[in-house]
């Protein structure tokens, strides 16, 4: 590697609502909050990713913190541009004085149902940064390579991508999306459902931090687990005193309160199975369902959704880093993949 070679790169990025994952030279080398801390008056950027996720919640009036996307895609421009710029400074190294690495190539993915609209925001932030050259992946095409599917071949391959934002569902063949949805409904709502429920239920308010605890903890898509957790002490503020509180969760309880969050998850993907090409359904039936994304990791998602669709459904190893991992694929040959990217 030359000199000159220290300071130029090329990134695969999974711009995640709740994380932002890199890949650079085909390793992860970045996991961190989709977050930012800035002063209110000045936008000048304090923290980015896990230094500024540990503020939240927790700012004065001076600070603030921004979740810069929403629902999967940008919802505030300048703050996603800084976050982006401060995430690529961390991978250059340690050293915060150093100069920023020069992006040749970036790969970025987006949600399958994003706008043209929501699709330039993205494609700006990104090159904004300062990146030579920008492509774009749909989710579930990078989440299908990501986990080794060949998906030039005529075979049928139905991925679910649960994120932050969004839940992804597509079946792919040849290359393309046959057919695809993308709702609103995945780990930001499970984690507001669990807010929700514990406030109404308990009369008690917890923070979102809190919640998220919860969920990644105890959280369950049905009330019956082979291996349950153990129950979950929770903290927080009783609405009828105003005093500290602490309850004890378990899973059986979050599942009540994700029951429709995740009954809206399977019944997209029926409708996604109803309206497929009758000529992929037999490929489905013998490939069965791709569950990928930190969605997956939700005790007894599997469980429920092969309960509901009748197929088998897998779960890589590491679901979470399954679209990245995609990403980084296919940036390291754009020409083979070129069919499945946009500028």
């Amino acid at each position: 590697m030359g000199f000159l070679d220290f300071f130029r790169c090329d990134v695969a990025i999974d711009l995640g609502t709740a994380n932002t994952v890199i890949i650079k030279n085909k390793e992860v080398v970045l996991d961190e909050p989709s977050i930012i801390a800035m002063e209110r008056a000045t936008n000048k950027v304090i923290a980015v990713g896990s230094e500024a996720m540990n503020m939240h919640e927790k700012t004065h009036d001076d600070l603030k913190t921004i979740r810069p996307l929403k629902d999967g895609v940008i919802a505030d421009f300048y703050a996603a541009e800084h976050m982006i710029k401060g995430m690529l400074k961390m991978i250059h190294g340690k050293n915060k004085n150093m100069f920023s690495p020069i992006i040749r190539k970036m790969v970025i993915c987006i949600p399958s149902g994003i706008t043209e609209v929501e699709k330039r925001a993205v494609n700006d932030s990104a090159e904004n940064t300062g990146a030579r050259e920008v492509y774009m992946v749909k989710e579930p095409i990078a989440a299908a390579v990501g986990i080794g599917i060949d998906i030039s071949q005529p075979n049928g391959n139905m991925i679910i991508d649960i994120g932050g934002g969004t839940a992804e569902i597509a079946v792919i063949s040849l290359s393309g999306i046959v057919k695809n949805s993308s709702i609103k409904t995945a780990g930001d709502a499970f984690t507001l459902d669990i807010l929700e429920h514990i406030k109404r239920k308990h009369n008690l308010l917890i923070g979102e931090r809190t919640a998220e605890k919860i969920k990644i903890e105890v959280g369950s898509a049905t009330t019956f687990l082979e291996n349950p957790p153990e129950n979950m002490k929770v903290a927080g503020r009783d609405l009828a005193t105003g005093k500290p509180k602490i309850i004890e969760i378990n899973y059986k309880e979050t599942a009540e309160a994700l029951n429709a969050s995740v009954a809206k998850i399977e019944h997209a993907i029926l409708n996604a199975l109803e309206s497929t090409p009758p000529t992929l359904i037999p490929d489905i039936n013998q490939n069965g369902i791709h569950l990928t994304g930190g969605g997956a990791l939700l005790k007894g998602l599997k469980e429920r959704i092969a309960k509901a669709t009748e197929l088998n459904v897998s779960v890589p190893n590491d679901p979470l880093y399954a679209v990245v991992k995609g990403t980084g694929i296919i940036l390291s040959d754009i020409k083979k993949y070129a069919s499945v990217l946009t500028k």
